[in-house]
C-alpha cells in the first residue's frame, strides 16, 4: 500500500479516471470521488488501490463527509485534484440563474468546498492542490457565459490559494486542458468543429486525456515541489494563436 494518498473529483470518467489511473501507476492510493454511484463502483472494482467515495461536491455536508472518511482522525492526504465539473453551454440570453448556479455549484463551489474541507489534512503533509479548469476560462468563446466564467473563477481561486497556503507547505496549481479527444466530444462534435479546431490548434489535434492527466500527476508529485501558483494550459498551443493560421497552413501547401 502506498504511503501517498490522494484525492480526484470526478472520478469514474474522462481526465479525472485517466489521472486515477496515472497515479496509480506511480504508487499512489486514491480516493475516486464522484456522485455517479454506479459507474463509480463499476470502476473502482478493476483497480488495486483504488477505492470509491459518493460525492456531489456541490453539497458541504457531502464534501466533509468525504474528506473526513479519506483522512479523518489524523489520516494522510498527499493531493487534491479538483476535477469534477458540468458542461452545460448556451447563449448569453438563454441562460437562466438556474442554468449558471447549476454550472457554478459544481465548477467553481465545488473546488472551494472540496479545497477548504481539505486544508487541515493538506497542511500535516504538506500536499498539493491541482484544479482543473479550461482553456475556457482564459479565452472567450460561444455558448459557454457560465461555464466559461466558473472555470475563471477556478483559476483565480487557484492563485488565491497559493498565496495563502505556501507557508504551510501547501502547493496549488491550475489545468487548462484544450480541446481533448473524449468519446463524448467525439460524438458531439461535427466533421466541421472537428476541423475548425485542428485549424486554431498548432499541434493541428485533439489532446487525450492521458496527456492532460500527465500534467496532473507531475504537478501533484515531487517534481513539482517549487510551482505553485501557475495556470498551465495543455491545449496543443490553442491559447497562443489568434486568426490565421488555416490561411497560412493553406499557403503552405499551395
Amino acid at each position: 500500500m502506498s504511503d501517498r494518498t490522494a484525492i480526484v473529483t470526478g472520478a469514474a470518467r474522462g481526465i479525472g479516471l485517466a489521472t486515477t489511473k496515472q497515479l496509480l501507476a506511480e504508487g499512489w492510493q486514491v480516493a475516486m470521488v464522484d456522485r455517479d454511484a454506479e459507474t463509480l463502483q463499476a470502476e473502482t472494482a478493476s483497480l488495486n488501490n483504488a477505492f470509491g467515495v459518493v460525492c456531489d461536491v456541490s453539497e458541504p455536508d457531502q464534501v466533509a463527509s468525504m474528506v473526513d472518511e479519506v483522512a479523518g482522525d489524523g489520516g494522510s492526504l498527499d493531493a487534491l485534484v479538483n476535477n469534477a465539473g458540468v458542461a452545460d453551454f448556451g447563449p448569453l440570453e438563454e441562460t437562466d440563474f438556474a442554468r449558471w448556479r447549476r454550472v457554478m455549484a459544481t465548477n467553481l463551489d465545488g473546488v472551494f468546498l472540496c479545497s477548504q474541507a481539505a486544508i487541515p489534512a493538506l497542511k500535516r503533509r504538506r500536499g498539493a492542490i491541482v484544479n482543473i479548469a479550461s482553456i475556457s476560462g482564459l479565452r472567450a468563446s460561444t455558448l459557454r457565459v457560465a461555464y466559461g466564467t466558473s472555470k475563471a473563477g477556478v483559476i483565480q481561486l487557484t492563485k488565491q490559494q497559493a498565496a495563502e497556503l505556501g507557508e504551510f507547505g501547501v502547493r496549488a496549481n491550475c489545468v487548462c486542458p484544450g480541446p481533448v479527444r473524449t468519446k463524448l466530444a467525439m460524438a458531439v462534435h461535427s466533421p466541421e468543429i472537428i476541423a475548425a479546431y485542428h485549424d486554431a490548434i498548432p499541434l493541428n489535434r485533439y489532446g487525450s486525456e492521458d496527456e492532460i492527466a500527465n500534467m496532473i500527476a507531475f504537478l501533484c508529485s515531487d517534481k513539482a515541489s517549487y510551482v505553485t501558483g501557475q495556470t498551465i494550459s495543455v491545449d496543443g498551443g490553442f491559447d497562443t494563436t489568434g486568426v490565421g493560421l488555416p490561411a497560412l497552413r493553406a499557403e503552405a501547401e499551395s
